[in-house]
């Protein structure tokens, strides 16, 4: 039997195959490979085949009495995930736009992807002179306000174990670079409450960043300032500081966390 599928491109058809292998299997608590195959009108070993990969995966598992399939919840974890980087960014993008009003500076929503940051949201600088960056980017954990407010209230163990895959590449002669160096500036950072990027990733360029949390107390994202360093104030840092905490609070207390460190 000939269906619209037959006649998709092979890559495009597998895809095809998953997501209607993947909503037959939404439809029943469980259910076994015949029956499957019916469903979603393949043969049984393209099924299989499928089912397997998915399995091996970790979104499918199999009752092994029965040998019926059924879904997993990591598929609802990665939509989960979804959701609060849509809630995150919303919540924050009001906090972002008056930091943006108050400082004119460049304003950053980054988080942890593995051994890098990602800047997930941004409001650029009202100034001609600016930081170049933009959503999506990423930078290394070691040498941003950012990247190190996303380690500094994390689990001693976890950071351990991210601090040795980071390839510590010197930047400019601020950077640090060994992770020696890195969990001292992270005791830090911890102890007063943010993050600072001293001309570490970039000559000529400050930052200064402060953790958010979700209603589990785990830091989820890095809210920071830029600045040119002829814009910069040593004086007027405190200020910064806190209007930055302020709006952290605010995002953190809208995604359920309301024990903000003072």
């Amino acid at each position: 039997m000939s269906t619209d599928l037959d006649k998709q491109p092979d890559s495009v058809s597998s895809v095809l195959k998953v997501f209607g292998i993947l909503q037959a299997l939404t439809e029943e608590r469980e259910i076994g490979i015949t029956e499957l195959s019916q469903r979603v009108m393949m043969s049984k070993s393209t099924v299989y085949r499928f089912l397997q990969t998915m399995k091996s995966l970790g979104y499918v598992s199999q009752e092994s009495e029965s040998e019926k399939y059924s879904l997993t919840l990591k598929l609802f974890e990665l939509g989960a995930h979804a959701l609060q980087n849509v809630d995150l960014i919303r919540s924050a993008d009001i906090e972002m736009r008056e930091l943006s009003r108050l400082t004119r500076e460049t304003i950053h929503l980054g988080a942890l992807d593995e051994d890098s940051i990602v800047y997930i949201h941004k409001i650029d600088s009202m100034y001609n002179l600016r930081m170049y960056s933009r959503i999506g980017r990423r930078n290394p954990l070691h040498t941003t306000a950012i990247g190190k407010v996303l380690l500094a209230w994390r689990d001693r163990a976890e950071v351990t174990e991210i601090v040795e895959h980071i390839d510590f590449r010197r930047s400019t002669a601020n950077t640090l670079m060994t992770p020696a160096e890195l969990l001292a500036a992270l005791d830090q950072v911890k102890a007063q409450g943010f993050g600072e990027d001293n001309e570490e990733q970039e000559e000529g360029l400050r930052c200064i960043a402060v953790p958010v949390f979700d209603r589990f107390g785990v830091v989820i994202a890095g809210l920071s300032i830029s600045f040119p360093t002829i814009r910069f104030s040593e004086e007027a840092k405190g200020d910064y500081v806190a209007m930055l905490k302020k709006a952290a609070k605010n995002i953190s207390e809208q995604m359920g966390y309301h024990n903000y460190p003072q």
